[in-house]
């Protein structure tokens, strides 16, 4: 498989998110906000580059009755290593995202890669499909956060300082205020709705139709 058509696999035509529709239980939950989504995605995809890079190198030394449970240790500890990472520099952070950070581990989006794309092809491949699903899958967390954050509260990237520091606090948007939040953008049925609105936005692109 070329590099551009793994590139384009993973950012747009087989996107985890809006094609394959995995992930969903972070997808939804963590992305009340920009930073929220933003977090997760970026510690996913990081372990998605771990994990596949990984299984790619050792691919051919694996026994094929095993493999499964020893792609599942393999992305166990990778995610291990992040949420020590988080808990010792974004600790705030980490416990706004909570279990979602361990629950990577059973994200089917990671092990999915592991056993149907790292396992038959080469390192450099594997990384650049990675990188590819990771990026895709974060950009549609972020998205999701920044559409249900505007709607619900008014903001865009309320919290950065939790993940950048505190010379991100000036990031902070507010684009308009109100008395009372849309709670329907900030709750879990919000978060459905974002997200079959965004799946259908795509499907009418890919059907030619704009």
């Amino acid at each position: 498989m070329q590099t551009s058509e793994i590139i384009k696999n993973g950012l747009w035509s087989n996107n985890t998110a809006l094609v394959q529709l995995l992930g969903l239980c972070p997808l939804l939950a963590v992305t009340g906000s920009m930073i929220n989504g933003l977090s997760l995605g970026i510690a996913t995809t990081f372990v998605l580059i771990g994990s596949n890079l990984t299984v790619s190198l050792v691919r051919n030394i694996i026994p094929n009755e095993i493999r499964i449970p020893i792609f599942v240790m393999l992305i166990a500890s990778l995610v291990s290593t992040i949420q020590l990472l988080m808990n010792a520099f974004t600790y705030d952070l980490y416990l706004i995202l909570g279990i979602f950070i361990p629950l990577i581990v059973t994200n089917c989006m990671i092990i999915g890669r592991a056993e149907a794309f790292a396992s038959r092809n080469t390192p450099t491949a594997s990384l650049i499909d990675a990188l590819s699903q990771g990026v895709g899958f974060t950009l549609v967390l972020v998205l999701l956060g920044a559409l249900r954050e505007f709607l619900g509260q008014g903001t865009l990237l309320d919290g950065a300082h939790l993940l950048f520091g505190d010379w991100a606090k000036e990031l902070t948007v507010q684009v308009f205020t109100s008395e009372q939040p849309f709670l329907l953008a900030l709750l879990p049925p919000g978060a459905f709705i974002a997200l079959g609105l965004l799946v259908a936005f795509k499907n009418y692109i890919d059907s030619d139709k704009l």
